[in-house]
């Protein structure tokens, strides 16, 4: 079978490894993929959201199945697309994937169908909601409606904050069509917990729960980036959060989207917080959550690709989901300044071995060398059977990655390990 992927960072790396493991798929396709990648995929050289390249590619290969992973494609209509070109995806249709597409849509959905989530308020005129934070409980949340690279959220934790965050997103354009609608929410307090799930439409079968660690710096400082390492299993999520988010979150939300005719196919991420009042949303993703896929999959037991059929083909019901019952730990190796401005094109040295255990993000190859391209360059992998002992071995792996102007946290999974 031929197989093409769509997108370019570590989650994809982290699914192509995975892919790889089926003796099914003899070809297999990253559209862009990055240089790190060269040895498990061919990379081709189109964009995730050029769907009209991408379809053509699709036809020109024969390509047999497609796997849609980043938000933009799938907002955008690829499903549909490649579908309507008679190529099985997995990955949500435009309909479904609404639920990440708009904050305001999910806020919505999840009042209509009884979801515990923060309190809300939606807004399209800038002067209604710089008149709500006049009033409105500290700290809250501002968020831009629509897709904004994990950059549209603002805690405020005074009113000039809040005061700023609107008229950046809703005056000044700083989100482009993405921040003229804002919502506005209650500041949740508790533990996070991320849990992603495999979903036909019907069945829902959670995967191993992940603590992302979105602070660039030691301690949970500095500005939030889009994730600097992650743990699985996250400790936060005991059986009993299992079972009671299973009935008042996640059956609820799949059952929902099915009755307003958007059912729900492919990965579907929960970000959740475990308030004093019980578990409540934060965030739908309707894809593999970046970098918790790296620790999710590592763990997987069961065949990634035969479980994706079964989720388009809406048999996932006799689908084998196991996860080995041990730890993983990801670090990410960055560019110094991110998430704001980097300097590239620093080489990067390893041994054989350890690359086995790296997926590459943020990386190109330029005269048969792996070079920085990105902001988060890279994520360092260690599975053990303890946290503590997944985390020493990924923390042993980095120190044999170097790159000039690397930076990385020293503290993943301390929070967990406290726990």
């Amino acid at each position: 079978m031929r197989v093409m992927v769509i997108g370019g960072g570590g989650r994809e790396h982290a699914i192509v490894k995975k892919l790889r493991e089926n003796k099914q798929i003899t070809e297999l396709f990253v559209l862009p993929g990055n240089g790190g990648m060269a040895r498990e995929a061919t990379l081709v050289n189109i964009g995730a959201t050029d769907l009209p390249a991408i379809a053509a590619f699709a036809r020109e290969k024969g390509i047999d199945y497609a796997v849609v992973t980043p938000d933009d494609p799938l907002v955008l209509g690829a499903v549909d697309l490649l579908e309507g070109e008679g190529i099985p995806c997995f990955g949500p249709n435009k309909a479904a994937a609404i639920l990440e597409g708009s904050k305001a849509f999910a806020k919505e959905f999840m009042k209509r169908h009884g979801i515990p989530t923060a309190a809300f308020e939606t807004f399209t005129d800038p002067a209604a909601a710089l008149a709500y934070v006049q009033t409105c409980p500290l700290p809250t949340v501002v968020k831009a409606d629509g897709l904004a690279l994990g950059k549209g959220v603002v805690i405020a934790q005074t009113r000039e904050e809040a005061e700023s965050a609107v008229r950046a997103a809703m005056c000044e354009g700083k989100f482009g069509q993405s921040g003229k609608t804002l919502v506005i929410e209650e500041y949740l307090t508790g533990p996070e917990v991320s849990v992603l799930s495999f979903t036909d439409g019907k069945t829902i079968v959670p995967m191993v729960s992940s603590m992302d660690h979105k602070r660039a710096g030691d301690g949970d400082t500095g500005l939030n980036t889009g994730g600097m390492g992650t743990i699985a299993p996250n400790p936060f999520y005991t059986d009993a959060v299992a079972r009671r988010c299973m009935e008042e979150i996640f059956l609820p939300t799949i059952r929902g989207m099915a009755a307003e005719g958007r059912p729900f196919k492919g990965c579907l991420y929960f970000g959740l917080m475990l308030t004093a009042q019980g578990p409540k949303v934060i965030e739908y993703n309707c894809r593999f959550g970046d970098p918790e896929t790296q620790v999710v999959l590592a763990l997987l037991q069961s065949d990634l690709f035969t479980i994706m059929q079964a989720v388009t083909e809406e048999r996932l019901s006799e689908a084998e989901v196991s996860f080995k019952n041990e730890h993983a730990a990801c670090v990410i190796l960055a560019s110094k300044g991110y998430p704001l401005s980097y300097e590239k094109g620093y080489e990067i040295t390893m041994s054989e071995a350890v690359r086995a255990h790296v997926l590459f993000a943020g990386v190109k190859e330029k005269d048969g060398k792996l070079v920085t391209s990105g902001g988060r360059v890279l994520g360092v992998v260690g599975v053990g059977p303890t946290l503590q002992a997944a985390l020493e071995l990924a923390y042993d792996r980095v120190k044999e990655v170097s790159f000039e102007n690397e930076f990385y946290r020293r503290d993943i999974g301390k929070r967990a390990l406290e726990a």
